[in-house]
């Protein structure tokens, strides 16, 4: 796989097990990836690197002032071209709680599950050769 075209997700989560356990499987996808372990880390990714991110891949309860939901209204407001999916295995969204664009998925998540959710989710010009496939 040629890795020098694949796209950036940014990947948030302040559990270091789950955090890695999402990027393995965002790599899977054909992602390259940054990690953060709290909003505010996130945002200091993302004015370095915001322009080459396509994919914000968050959790909700993070340490800090900003939350994921906070962090992805954030993303939506400074970088509308950045997708967004946030996670959680103990909250569901309210309405208004994420910008319209964004998506939900519940922990605990597996692979399949999220190469799903991706493929069919995701722009096909933000989708990694490996989720174009699997459609």
């Amino acid at each position: 796989m040629d890795t020098s075209t694949s796209p950036y997700a940014l990947v948030v989560d302040d559990d270091p097990m789950i955090l890695m356990h999402a990027c393995d499987i965002l790599e899977e996808a054909g992602f390259r990836f940054y990690e953060a372990g709290t909003g505010a880390e996130a945002v200091e990714v993302l004015v370095q690197h915001g322009d080459s991110v396509t994919l914000l891949f968050s959790d909700v309860e993070m340490p800090g002032e900003m939350n994921g939901f906070a962090l992805a209204r954030r993303v939506d407001a400074e970088w509308p071209h950045i997708e967004i999916v946030i996670s959680s295995g103990r909250m569901n969204p309210s309405p208004g709680d994420m910008p319209e664009k964004a998506t939900f998925i519940g922990k605990p998540f597996d692979s399949q599950m999220v190469h799903t959710h991706l493929a069919m989710k995701l722009p096909d010009g933000k989708k990694p050769e490996q989720l174009r496939q699997a459609v």
